[in-house]
């Protein structure tokens, strides 16, 4: 088995400075919110003086630096200090606490290395407002200090703002949650950030769907026995079932407001991706889609559409719904309505949900859900930003983390659809074929030896 992801992950070092908005509209409960996800990022951090360093600065009105880089060199001691740190609940002077970064937080007297060519300098921002000072200029200068800076925004942030402050590219540089009770969600990604990846296998940044073969620097898939490599050089194929086998599979896909147009598009090129990988027949593969938001509503039902050209054309022409999220009431309709033979569903064909959602539901999921995985149903359940991930535990049939994926971000959501293009798939046993040859030459033998 392949060594746990993360495991030979180090960190580069890194002289890292927080810089926090504990301004009044943070309340006192989300300020610990942002605590918890510092010190979750810390946690992943190889942090020492020849390391990481990590200096903290709280803003409101004014900056109070609570510790600088050359404060704590031990892990428990950062986290401790976080710990203490409480908000200054005035205004909102973003601009200034970037400015003291500059002079003050990344310089040699507070423990910054600038002199030292290996070492990264990097700013992580928070922020839920819009600042009562200029960011633009004094961010180019920070940026054209070598420092380089991702902006968080939070709930009703302005991402003119955050835009402004970020490093190239933005798309990597600039997050935004819906509130802080979700912003922990983004650890992964600042963990992965600081990441040097010293044996790509190990940590888990692979394509490969079952064997991964790491060499420096790189790595090669392969297949277990009885598998073979297919062209993409990542996926393999059983004897002859896998993609060409019979199934029937549907997908229940999230139209709530908080998905938002643009990431509804994404979610449409999510599904194509997967019905990419299916050979779709009457015989084969068979491909149904509903939309919930408030209400349910079918798309297409199973075998309406018979080649993966007109199912692709269909997902396309989607409208988003753009309401509310009701997952309970749409995993009642899966159950109720979708696999029925009235909608194309086929008897003694495996059977497929993938539920697609972005936030909690506003409705009761847990019998829904059950009574899916008790029809016989193989449940996956994808989430992205803030759905939450107890629910989709629930979903998911099991074993749970080989049927449930989560993303913070939209545009990552092709990595899911790559882990799932083979994880859908009905795969015959390479075993039983030679149990069955075994099974009759013995049973040859045997009678051979009654005749003789």
């Amino acid at each position: 088995p392949l060594t746990p992801p993360g495991t030979l992950c180090r960190t580069k070092p890194t002289d890292l400075v927080f810089i926090l908005d504990s301004s009044r509209s943070v309340r006192p409960h989300e300020f610990e919110k942002i605590k918890v996800f510092v010190s979750r990022v810390i946690e992943g951090l190889d942090v020492g003086p020849n390391s990481t360093r990590v200096g903290l600065i709280n803003y409101a009105s004014a900056v109070k630096s609570e510790f600088s880089l050359k404060t704590h060199h031990t892990k428990a001691g950062l986290l401790q200090a976080v710990r203490r740190i409480e908000p200054l609940s005035t205004g909102t002077m973003t601009g200034l606490a970037i400015q003291f970064a500059i002079s003050r937080a990344f310089s040699d007297s507070e423990g910054g290395r600038a002199r030292a060519p290996n070492f990264k300098k990097v700013a992580i921002v928070v922020t839920d407002g819009r600042p009562q000072d200029g960011v633009q200029d004094v961010a180019a200068r920070a940026r054209a200090a070598g420092i380089e800076i991702f902006a968080i925004g939070v709930g009703r942030v302005d991402m003119h703002t955050l835009r402004q402050m970020a490093s190239e590219p933005l798309d990597d540089h600039v997050d935004y949650v819906e509130s802080y009770s979700v912003i922990e969600k983004l650890t992964h990604k600042f963990q992965e950030a600081f990441c040097v990846v010293s044996d790509l296998c190990a940590t888990g940044d692979h394509d490969c769907e079952q064997v991964c073969v790491s060499t420096p620097g790189a790595y090669r898939c392969a297949c277990k026995e009885g598998f073979t490599l297919n062209s993409d050089g990542k996926t393999c194929s059983a004897c002859s079932g896998g993609l060409g086998s019979a199934l029937d599979l549907v997908f229940l896909i999230d139209g709530s407001k908080s998905v938002r147009p643009e990431n509804f598009e994404l979610v449409k090129k999510f599904i194509n991706q997967i019905v990419d990988s299916l050979e779709v027949s009457d015989k084969q593969a068979q491909v149904g889609l509903v939309q919930y938001s408030s209400s349910v509503r079918q798309e297409f039902p199973l075998g309406q559409f018979k080649n993966k050209k007109d199912i692709k054309a269909a997902v396309k022409k989607m409208s988003y719904m753009e309401k509310g999220t009701m997952t309970g009431q749409a995993l009642k309709y899966l159950v109720d309505s979708s696999f029925t033979i009235i909608n194309g569903a086929r008897p003694g064909v495996p059977k497929v949900g993938i539920v697609f959602t972005d936030g909690r539901s506003q409705d009761y999921i847990t019998d829904a859900a059950k009574k899916a995985k008790d029809s016989g149903f193989r449940m996956f359940a994808v989430g992205v930003g803030n759905a939450v991930e107890d629910e989709l535990r629930e979903i998911a049939s099991d074993p749970v983390a080989e049927h449930s994926f989560y993303t913070a971000d939209f545009r990552t959501i092709s990595k899911i659809g790559k882990k799932l293009q083979m994880k859908i798939c009905v795969e015959e046993d390479p075993c039983e074929c030679k149990s069955i040859v075994k099974f009759q030459s013995k049973v040859e033998e045997l009678i051979n030896s009654l005749q003789q």
